[in-house]
């Protein structure tokens, strides 16, 4: 039951939602995350700490990038199974829309310059 809770609890928090709904779309860093969400770095990755844990999400470096995607639910069934019912989940509210189409807008070199 603990998995269980651990995956129920990393997605009760609004931001972890929409940070699920946002790796739908594409690989992300931690400074895209934040920008998008409006958050502090600090904020952005103590929600992805959270959600890596729960074996939502998953991470891999790409030189001084470090990419966040969507985990494959092998950690968890709980996990997979609600990745894979968020896909089609929340998809006309209005805030995972306003985000999916700010994505296109948000890059990495912009707002870190590199």
């Amino acid at each position: 039951m603990k998995t269980f809770i651990k995956v129920m609890k990393a997605l009760s928090d609004p931001s972890r939602v929409k940070i699920i709904k946002m790796l739908q779309k594409r690989v992300m860093c931690v400074c895209e995350i934040k920008e998008a969400l409006g958050v502090a770095q600090s904020t952005a990755s103590k929600h992805l700490k959270i959600m890596e844990d729960a074996g939502l999400i998953a991470f891999h470096k790409e030189g001084l990038w470090v990419n966040y995607t969507l985990a494959d639910g092998s950690s968890s069934p709980y996990a997979a199974s609600l990745i894979g019912n968020l896909k089609h989940w929340l998809e006309d509210d209005p805030e995972v829309a306003g985000l999916a189409l700010q994505l296109p807008h948000i890059h990495r070199e912009d707002i870190c310059g590199r």
